[in-house]
């Protein structure tokens, strides 16, 4: 943590460095992104056996398809023979099996090796102790989740966990049946910025009142500046004359059948360490991953989810859409003027945080301790 004196309503932040060092980076790499559950895709953007990904994931690249039985299967994205990278394009569709372009070395799509030039004349070759290197694989809430450790930890206790610190229960998410709903829109955004900051920006509400007018305006209490994950279970409420969760506060769409009465007309956020932010409105979830790529450059993948009629029907979701865009491109561009100043001397030993940010000073905490140890202090 930072050695920055603080007024006793005042917590430090971590120091600048571990927002621009390599090395830090690489140790979260190391503890954080390939030790823990790591949403790396749509279920529904892998349709059927051999549909596939290529998804960066700390310092792998995994390859992410579907078997034979329809069954999400992730490996290594690395050829067992030489070392090749197995599929170089971001996403396809293979016919009857993954072949490395440099030998020709192929296999099925649960990864055993099948083929080989002269493979025959090697009956000693144990097609699956060659076949690819698996990953550990879970489906929820229509994504694809992914962990590259040898023994992953628990999905419930982790993953599913991170929702009931936040909502109280799974239940209050179920009732969205966020699996069931269609892709409206999906953007990409670059941003060149520490991962860790877009995280802390999301966790807090301080900053609402001065950068998100337009949101301020769907949820006025965000302009006093607690955000929703302040409190365990709230749901920020719209205005008055609010009408959706839109740009300007005009007639959402078809309402999602589960959301409880308690429910509708609010807002929920939630943050799942390391990388998702899922965001709950009566008609509409906005799913955001994050894929960190170097210690100032991050890539935020967005999906608007809405019910399948809606999207099938081809309903104007462009109000609804607009709204979190903006907020986004908000967000993303005060990470982004944050970033520069993480290796200036005036925040070498870090800055503070306000009481309504304590659950940042937490996050703060919880990364520390993470990578403790996996970093070599620098020398002078």
């Amino acid at each position: 943590m930072s050695l920055i004196e603080t007024s006793p309503s005042l917590i430090a932040t971590l120091p600048g460095h571990t927002y621009t060092d390599e090395a830090v980076f690489a140790a979260e790499q190391e503890r954080i992104f390939e030790a823990m559950w790591f949403c790396a895709a749509r279920s529904a953007d892998l349709t059927g056996p051999g549909s596939f990904k290529t998804v960066q994931v700390g310092r792998e690249s995994v390859l992410i398809t579907r078997n034979r039985k329809g069954e999400a299967r992730a490996f290594f994205n690395i050829c067992r023979h030489r070392g090749a990278q197995l599929c170089t394009e971001e996403s396809g569709q293979a016919q009857r099996s993954f072949q490395c372009p440099y030998h020709a070395w192929t296999y099925d799509f649960d990864g055993k090796l099948v083929a080989a030039p002269n493979l025959t004349k090697m009956p000693d070759i144990d097609r699956v102790e060659y076949g690819l290197r698996t990953i550990s694989v879970q489906e929820w809430l229509g994504y694809i989740w992914v962990c590259l450790a040898p023994e992953p930890p628990s999905f419930d206790e982790t993953v599913r966990h991170a929702v009931i610190e936040r909502l109280g229960d799974l239940e209050s998410i179920e009732h969205y049946d966020v699996a069931s709903l269609a892709l409206g829109r999906r953007i990409v955004y670059d941003v060149k910025a520490n991962w860790k900051l877009i995280i802390e920006n999301f966790m807090e509400c301080y900053h609402c009142a001065t950068i998100h007018p337009e949101l301020t305006e769907v949820l006025p209490e965000f302009a006093d500046g607690f955000a929703a994950q302040y409190f365990v279970g709230h749901g920020a409420v719209f205005g008055e004359e609010i009408k959706g969760f839109t740009v300007d506060g005009s007639e959402g769409l078809d309402r999602i059948p589960g959301v409880s009465e308690d429910q509708d007309r609010r807002y929920y956020a939630i943050t799942v360490k390391p990388q998702v932010f899922i965001n709950l409105v009566p008609d509409h979830v906005i799913f955001h991953r994050m894929y960190p790529l170097a210690a100032d450059h991050t890539i935020v993948e967005c999906d608007w989810l809405y019910l399948p009629g809606v999207v099938e029907s081809g309903k104007d979701v462009t109000a609804s859409v607009e709204l979190f865009h903006r907020v986004n491109q908000q967000d993303f561009d005060a990470c982004e003027r944050c970033q520069p100043a993480m290796s200036s001397r005036v925040y070498a030993d870090g800055g503070v945080l306000v009481p309504s940010e304590h659950h940042i000073g937490e996050f703060h905490d919880w990364v520390s301790d993470k990578i403790a140890g996996a970093v070599r202090p620098s020398v002078s």
